[in-house]
């Protein structure tokens, strides 16, 4: 079922309904130096909508910048990546270290196991 078409012809209905109800309401605005007169509501709310997403647009843009820099925190405290960078040297050696800590364990279970 294509849900997102019927959840964009809901919404859609809905707006449909709010304007129906409201063309008759008007309103003046004011910005300063001039002045708009018998304004549907309709309008100013999306209009007003889409102003406050256009200035919301900078700050979200800012923080998703800000966080893909920052490493993301892990659940298990003792995880913790070191606080300095690991030479190419110093992790090449870790790798090392890693495989070999591995292949220990891999065989240890095969010969728990008793296979070959």
């Amino acid at each position: 079922m294509p849900w997102r078409l019927i959840l964009f012809i809901v919404i859609f209905a809905v707006f449909l309904v709010f304007i129906t109800i409201n063309l008759d309401n008007r309103c003046n605005i004011n910005i300063g130096f001039t002045q708009f007169e018998g304004v549907p509501i309709f309008l100013t709310v999306f209009i007003s909508f889409f102003l406050g997403l256009i200035c919301a647009t900078p700050l979200f843009l800012h923080l998703s910048r800000k966080r893909k820099g920052l490493p993301r925190k892990s659940k298990n405290k003792t995880d913790d990546a070191p606080s300095s960078p690991l030479t190419d040297a110093e992790f090449d050696e870790k790798i090392k270290k890693d495989a070999a800590s591995a292949r220990e364990r891999l065989f240890a279970k095969k010969e728990a196991r008793g296979d070959k």
